[in-house]
């Protein structure tokens, strides 16, 4: 009978499903409540990268490799735990490696990073989602998903879209972790290498806000915009289409 009463029942959260989940939202929580109780944001700043920027250069001088697997995996754990910093990381990666050498180790640890909270959110929270409104979401799940790579796309180029919501809110989503993935790791590109390019002059650089200069934004705005086109390009098609 209970075997009967489960199977009729196959959304129904178990014991363990509900555990691990404590337990991953315990860690999250975790974490950041541990960023903001021990006021590590005083070290995100650029007055304080300024005034190591000296021995972070020694360091990486003498252990270039652990360097960069520190780099990294910092980076990995910001983005998973949706903390601030990144663009103060991208910097910093950029006067310690050079900018595309940054460039691509910014792509790997905030790749790794969004795959890791994406998967959490989806984990978390997609199934109750899915069952509170799932009948009225339907249309945009399947929407979404059909052009999924082309929307990441341009919600990781437009600066409009904080990168830590996009993250969340696609494990949401229908879409696949593949596609997540490529449409992520190419989406960063253009902005990873303005920001290590300009971490390459940190010491011209006074004000972060200095870097988000309307024309850079304005481009990304375009080029995310630009691969929407064939989304725009197909919905056309059809909808001119005979019934």
């Amino acid at each position: 009978m209970l075997l009967e009463d489960t199977a009729s029942r196959p959304n129904a959260p178990t014991t363990s499903s509900t555990a691990g989940k404590l337990i991953v939202a315990m860690l999250f929580l975790t974490a950041i409540g541990a960023f903001y109780f021990f006021d590590l944001m005083a070290y995100l700043s650029l007055d304080v990268l300024k005034a190591n920027r000296d021995k972070l250069l020694t360091f990486t001088e003498k252990h270039y490799w652990s360097a960069v697997g520190l780099f990294i995996l910092t980076y990995i754990t910001q983005t998973a735990f949706s903390l601030p910093g990144a663009t103060l990381m991208t910097l910093t990666g950029g006067f310690l490696f050079g900018s595309l050498w940054a460039a691509l180790y910014v792509n790997i640890g905030a790749t790794t990073g969004a795959t890791l909270a994406f998967l959490a959110s989806r984990y978390l929270l997609r199934s109750w989602v899915e069952q509170r409104f799932g009948n009225r979401l339907a249309a945009f799940q399947e929407g979404f998903r059909q052009n999924a790579f082309n929307y990441l796309l341009t919600l990781r180029l437009i600066p409009l879209f904080p990168f830590f919501l996009v993250n969340l809110l696609s494990g949401l989503t229908r879409v696949n972790a593949g596609t997540y993935v490529a449409a992520t790791a190419l989406g960063i590109i253009p902005g990873s290498l303005a920001y290590t390019f300009a971490g390459r002059q940190l010491s011209t650089i006074n004000s972060l806000a200095e870097l988000a200069s309307p024309r850079l934004l304005l481009a990304f705005t375009l080029l995310g915009l630009l691969f929407l086109m064939p989304v725009v390009y197909r919905k056309c098609i059809r909808d001119s289409k005979p019934e």
